[in-house]
């Protein structure tokens, strides 16, 4: 017998239910809610008649309140001793933090959120910031970090778009997968969000109902999430707040055990998303009392109730005791919950509660320790710095960029002098700090006027805010002119505040009734454009949005998803030519404000049509962005025009650098199926890759290309590979496609098991001189 079958053989009901509830000991000092309905389903936590038969995890001992890391560090290790010492077994609580942007921590470094990475269109670099993010909790004692989020964005108005990765499945899969290895190879345990289907809720709006049909969901929303399962090694999956059809996740047993353990395999921990498990009874009404929404989640697949025990403590042993709820639930929900304890090492004697950053130092006096504990080091902030800069998108240019030397600049715009600006909602500062006035921010954070004055330090810079993000004042606009007009170039930085719950314009519960620019940004806009300056408008924002005549009339747009601490350097090295840009929007910009939901993966019905008056092309496509070099591309050839149902083929093309300056290109490759036997999209990512080139170079990349990646989604709900034309496309972005390779597929249809190809196997070349 195992020691995790020994432990269970051992245990009393309420010690094995104890191992599937967290406790939030910090939760009622932590301001205004960071967590849905946070402060209505609190209850009063009696830690001595809980721990007397042990605790499965503590939820965010860092993430709460600002703590130096140090003290944290000893707090957390002393609850631990409390923990074990109170219990029989003696078996450590699993400790959780959020690092969406970086470990959620005061302190900590701010990297870009999970929008940049897509934008950089970069998943090694993605690996090695969750790497750091992974050794930095693990530092502290932190086992578990709830990340990544692998939604799929289908409607831009919702507030969680910057915690997304984009718009395209293979994009969010592949990003979100390199995450995923970075966090599991420090030994933290990853967790999947949210699976699945929050992203497509009606209008946007957070935890509104979910009505999409199985073949979005298996075609879109759920593909991330079988990467990263399979080929990623994630040990834990949070379920989504969204109900599907009437039907709420985490009550969905045909997710969270059919498809998520019987299908893909998943042998890790399903934890319920906060309060996830309370709201089957309040906010979904399928339970009628708490013991009902404990049963239902057990019975779906959740192991652990999150962040606190409100349904998985006396209501559930009461429901075992009067024969309500089988025993043999629990039983399962334990060994898995167990078994990653035993991975994680808390089920050995020898186990410390010290953790490495705190190995062989005096725990007596925390106070002691403060500051010899840096969660920002130096090597953290370069790897932020690289990720912002491959993350800024040069969207347009007129010429005008760069700018080079010019003798003034205005600096305009809500966004231009904070540093908040720079942060998404769920950076520590803006997540806990903003509620806590006169605190520290904790880390250093250059706002873009301070950023510009750095770049350019023989311009005279001036600056005026115009307008608030979203107050709707016009009182700076005619000041904001008057500098406009006297300066030779404008910078206007516009977008959004992050928040929660309605505290900003971006973040989780701040979701927007139109992509119009927030409060009166527009007439700022439009005002600036009036005075005659080139302006150049840079977008620190958490979604994309319709820019109305900027679009056309600007000298410049830069779009740049709330890039971290070093995020406004890397946008004054694009402003100057420091920095060639070479990120790629992993979010279409809409042409207009009203056209969502909208989305490149789009079949010819909810295309431009001359049956409606609303056009939903945007007015800059998935994968667009420029260069301050340029880039000739042969034309895609492939290894063969015809390979069988179950066959490969390789496309291939050269990228040369044609321009006078290092850069580098994103070749994005798109699959074309013009007849299947349901209505497709007309064009899918289904790979890509960044080409690093010195002027004069070239290279070949090649895509080794399965046929399984054209499957999809048949009539009769079987994932199949049928007969017919395909065209593979080499795309600078999904609406400039510079070549094509047709292949025809034959055979007869074949259905695809669960082992399919995921994606292509992608090569790029040693760069040689460009020949002649």
């Amino acid at each position: 017998m195992t020691r995790v079958a020994e432990l269970i053989a051992e245990m009393t009901l309420q010690e094995k239910i104890a191992q599937l509830y967290g406790v939030w000991v910090g939760a009622s000092d932590s301001g205004g809610d960071v967590a849905p309905h946070q402060h209505d389903l609190e209850d009063a936590i009696d830690l001595d008649e809980l721990l007397p038969h042990g605790l499965g995890q503590l939820t965010r001992p860092f993430g709460s309140v600002p703590v130096d890391a140090a003290v944290g560090a000893v707090s957390l290790a002393r609850s631990q001793q409390r923990i074990r010492a109170a219990s029989r077994f003696g078996i450590p609580a699993l400790a959780h933090e959020e690092c969406l942007a970086g470990f959620a921590a005061w302190g900590a470094t701010a990297y870009p959120v999970p929008l940049s990475w897509g934008a950089s269109f970069d998943p090694d670099l993605v690996e090695q910031m969750a790497a750091r993010i992974g050794a930095d909790l693990r530092s502290v004692g932190i086992h578990q970090g709830l990340a990544p989020v692998l939604d799929v964005v289908r409607d831009a108005r919702w507030g969680r778009v910057e915690e997304t990765i984009g718009e395209d499945p293979h994009l969010v899969a592949t990003v979100g997968t390199a995450y995923v290895r970075g966090i599991e190879s420090a030994g933290v345990v990853a967790t999947l969000k949210h699976f699945v289907g929050y992203s497509a809720s009606k209008a946007g709006r957070n935890l509104a109902p979910v009505s999409i049909g199985p073949r979005e969901l298996a075609d879109v929303l759920l593909p991330p999430f079988e990467m990263a399962v399979r080929e990623g090694g994630v040990r834990s999956v949070m379920n989504s707040y969204a109900d599907i059809d009437g039907v709420p996740a985490a009550a969905d047993r045909s997710l969270l055990t059919g498809i998520l353990r019987e299908e893909w395999g998943f042998t890790g921990t399903v934890v319920a998303d906060y309060f996830a498990i309370a709201f089957l009874k309040l906010l979904h009404g399928v339970a009628e009392t708490w013991a009902d929404a404990a049963a239902q989640a057990l019975y779906a697949g959740i192991d652990v109730e999150l962040p606190t025990v409100k349904t998985f403590g006396e209501p559930l042993r009461r429901a075992v005791a009067e024969g309500a709820v089988d025993v043999a639930l629990i039983d399962t929900a334990l060994e898995r919950v167990l078994r990653q304890k035993e991975q994680l090492g808390l089920l050995d004697a020898e186990w410390s509660p010290v953790p490495p950053a705190l190995a062989g130092a005096d725990l007596i006096d925390p106070e002691a320790l403060r500051g010899t504990v840096d969660l920002d080091p130096p090597g953290n902030r370069a790897i932020a710095a690289r990720l912002a800069e491959e993350a800024v998108v040069l969207v347009r240019n007129d010429g005008t960029l760069p700018l080079g030397a010019p003798g003034s600049i205005a600096v305009i715009g809500p966004n231009a002098d904070d540093p908040h600006a720079m942060l998404g909602c769920y950076s520590f500062p803006t997540h806990v700090v903003s509620q806590h006035p006169g605190v520290a921010i904790g880390i250093r954070i250059p706002t873009l006027l301070e950023a510009l004055e750095a770049e350019f330090p023989h311009a005279r810079i001036a600056h005026a805010r115009g307008t608030s993000v979203d107050g709707g004042d016009r009182d700076g606009i005619a000041e904001a002119v008057a500098l406009a007009a006297a300066s030779d170039v404008v910078v206007l930085a516009l977008g959004d505040r992050a928040g929660l719950f309605g505290r900003g314009t971006s973040g989780e519960g701040c979701d927007a009734e139109s992509l119009a620019l927030p409060g009166a940004q527009q007439q700022l806009v439009d005002a600036v454009l009036d005075a005659g300056t080139p302006a150049v408008a840079v977008l620190l924002a958490g979604r994309p949005y319709t820019l109305g005549r900027a679009a056309t009339e600007a000298a410049g747009i830069v779009e740049a998803f709330f890039t971290g601490e070093e995020g406004a350097q890397a946008i004054a090295g694009v402003l100057s030519g420091r920095v060639n840009p070479s990120g790629r929007l992993p979010v279409s910009i809409p042409a207009g404000a009203g056209t969502q939901p909208a989305t490149y993966l789009a079949p010819p019905l909810a295309r431009r049509s001359a049956v409606s008056d609303i056009d939903p092309t945007p007015a800059f496509p998935f994968g667009h962005g420029l260069s301050y070099t340029s880039f000739d591309w042969s034309a895609i050839e492939g290894t063969a025009t015809r390979i069988g149902t179950d066959g490969e083929l390789e496309v291939s093309l050269r990228v040369a650098n044609t321009g006078d300056r290092a850069g580098t290109d994103v070749v994005q490759v798109y699959l074309h199926d013009p007849v299947a036997t349901v209505a497709r999209p007309v064009q899918r990512l289904i790979g890509y890759a960044r080409v690093d080139l010195q002027p004069g170079e070239s290279a070949v990349v090649r895509l080794r290309v399965h046929s399984d990646l054209a499957s999809y989604t048949g009539r009769d709900g079987r994932r199949i590979v049928d007969a017919g034309e395909l065209v593979l496309s080499a795309g600078r972005s999904s609406g400039d496609l510079a070549s094509a390779w047709g292949v025809q597929v034959t055979g007869p249809t074949r259905v695809v098991g669960p082992g399919r190809r995921l994606a292509p196997e992608v090569a790029v070349s040693a760069a040689v001189p460009v020949a002649g």
